[in-house]
């Protein structure tokens, strides 16, 4: 079955030693979902499990954009705190082993995008990203990056894409909102020869506030975990599998969203998708289909009930 939205036609895995975090609902087999607070101090759950960022390097505070630039571009291990509105007329890369993370509510980048690019070991952290003039954050050929607690909106094109063979990544405790395309896991029917194997990602705590579509969107990645993610007012769908994909849509928590899951989308040929667990208010029952491989690490499942409260009150920036 192929579907065509309905209202836009626009066109190594984590291991299983870290630790879960205990929550109030039900512990799986392979489960790990944690209270705001402990998020920042165990470090990713799930695939982007080990990311460490610039830890072990120097520290450097930036406010403008080209110290800014410097900073991230630096070969070396760096922890680059941003204070302030960092505008960028154009993508700006990220090397390798960098924590590029907001002090307090201050940190903005604004114009454009991060762009994780043929690298590895990186942590994007409490920045609020407004009006790029392409994604806010763009992950490509690149292993172990951890996306966490940050606020996303007005992206002219993806809030966060990953795709070209990325793999062992965490999208964690963002708020995304103002956003059509909002996150997209492979960017081509035609590329399974480079993606198939890869683009394991694990989405967990996430606020999709009212974000039209791609929540995610995905390809070829099997599995990929979305996890206790809270879904408000979706307005075309939430998850769609496509392409070969293996998705398992796990104790998240769907309002107002009238297509919470589904396989196939546009184009693209169906994937398989596996839902367990999920709450339902004033939404749809969604489409499964087909099985998803097992994920390789450890978890806890919140009780989905709650997990509209649990990420409203922890999802976004300064909350870490």
């Amino acid at each position: 079955m192929r579907r065509t939205s309905a209202r836009y036609k626009l066109a190594g895995a984590a291991t299983a030693a870290v630790a879960a975090v205990a929550l109030t609902g039900t512990t799986a087999a392979n489960s790990g979902a944690a209270e705001p607070a402990a998020v920042a101090a165990a470090g990713p759950i799930g695939f982007g499990a080990g990311t460490t960022g610039g830890a072990g390097g120097a520290t450097v505070t930036v406010s403008s954009a080209s110290a800014f630039i410097a900073a991230v571009q630096r070969t070396d291990p760096v922890t680059v705190r941003v204070n302030g509105t960092i505008s960028l007329s154009s993508m700006t890369k990220v090397a390798a082993n960098k924590t590029v993370v907001g002090v307090g509510t201050a940190g903005r980048i604004t114009g454009s995008g991060l762009n994780v690019s043929g690298v590895s070991n990186v942590i994007i952290q409490n920045l609020t990203f407004t009006g790029s003039n392409d994604d806010a954050i763009n992950v490509q050929e690149s292993t172990r990056v951890w996306i966490d607690h940050n606020d996303i909106s007005g992206a002219y094109d993806g809030a966060v894409d990953i795709k070209r063979a990325s793999d062992n990544i965490t999208v964690s405790w963002n708020r995304t909102h103002d956003q059509n395309k909002n996150m997209l896991l492979g960017h081509s029917d035609s590329n399974g020869g480079q993606d198939t194997g890869k683009l394991r990602v694990t989405y967990v705590n996430n606020w999709f506030d009212g974000t039209t579509q791609r929540n995610p969107r995905v390809r070829f990645g099997n599995p990929v975990h979305v996890l206790n993610n809270y879904f408000s007012d979706i307005g075309d769908y939430g998850v769609a599998s496509t392409e070969n994909a293996g998705v398992l849509v796990e104790g998240n928590y769907f309002e107002n969203t009238d297509d919470p899951f589904h396989v196939g989308e546009g184009d693209s040929d169906p994937g398989s998708l596996v839902a367990r667990n999920n709450h339902f208010v004033n939404s749809g029952a969604g489409q499964t289909s087909g099985t998803v491989k097992a994920v390789p690490y450890s978890y806890t499942v919140a009780t989905p009930s709650s997990v509209k409260s649990l990420v409203t009150a922890g999802a976004g920036v300064g909350r870490i």
